[in-house]
């Protein structure tokens, strides 16, 4: 299996360590968050990687460079003329992974103990073609799903918008970890082009396909503020 990290976001709120670095290799107790990820996905026998850069791309393919890849093989899908967000991101890489096989999708600056392996199983068990990690925590936009775990909606927790695919019959509202599984049928249903969050695309599929929640208690920090590097130097040593 392959996995597809997300690398190329500009960090505004790692500000200003991202004023000179891109937020990939922001450090949690003197690791990289690359290297953590890298190492955590090799831990489950994922050693074939596609990252995505562009901000500060290059500091990224030096730091792989320096370390021998981490003995991985690495492709990277380099958006040096335009930052695409997630959804474009993912349709930009889609030539190193359109094959048959599942594949997961990780963005680079959270850290997380997940089983990946009972993730992954609920995923290839529905057939589905997307399947996302969700928790229930603290977080501004939930997801929501009905008692299938099939997605039904979305919800600003902070001004109470909605999208919902039917009449909410109380719909269990679970933070998105960051972390998809899916298989290479997607790249058939995804209708935008260009520069795009996935979830819109989630958002919108929801009324047509079945998208699965999987629902777990691992650990899960998004590093995406100073503060949260804090946080997660607690957890991982």
């Amino acid at each position: 299996m392959k996995a597809l990290i997300f690398a190329a976001g500009k960090g505004t709120r790692l500000k200003p360590f991202t004023d000179h670095h891109p937020k990939a290799l922001a450090v949690v107790n003197e690791i990289p968050l690359l290297e953590r990820n890298i190492k955590y996905l090799q831990s489950f026998g994922i050693n074939d990687f596609v990252i995505n850069v562009y901000h500060f791309g290059e500091q990224i393919t030096e730091f792989l460079k320096k370390n021998d890849n981490f003995g991985a093989k690495i492709e990277i899908s380099d958006e040096k003329a335009e930052l695409l967000e997630t959804g474009g991101g993912l349709v930009f890489a889609r030539p190193f992974l359109d094959f048959e096989e599942d594949f997961l999708i990780m963005n680079a600056d959270i850290l997380t103990d997940l089983d990946l392996n009972g993730f992954v199983k609920f995923h290839q068990e529905k057939k589905d073609f997307a399947t996302l990690a969700v928790s229930d925590r603290i977080s501004s936009r939930k997801l929501l799903f009905n008692e299938n775990m099939i997605l039904r909606g979305w919800l600003n927790v902070q001004t109470g918008e909605q999208r919902l695919a039917e009449f909410n019959k109380g719909f269990k509202p679970l933070a998105f970890s960051g972390i998809h599984c899916i298989n290479p049928r997607i790249f058939n249903k995804i209708k935008r082009k260009g520069k795009f969050s996935i979830m819109e695309e989630y958002l919108d599929l929801m009324h047509t396909e079945e998208i699965h929640g999987y629902e777990h208690q691992a650990h899960l920090i998004d590093v995406g503020r100073p503060e949260s590097i804090l946080a997660a130097e607690k957890i991982f040593k």
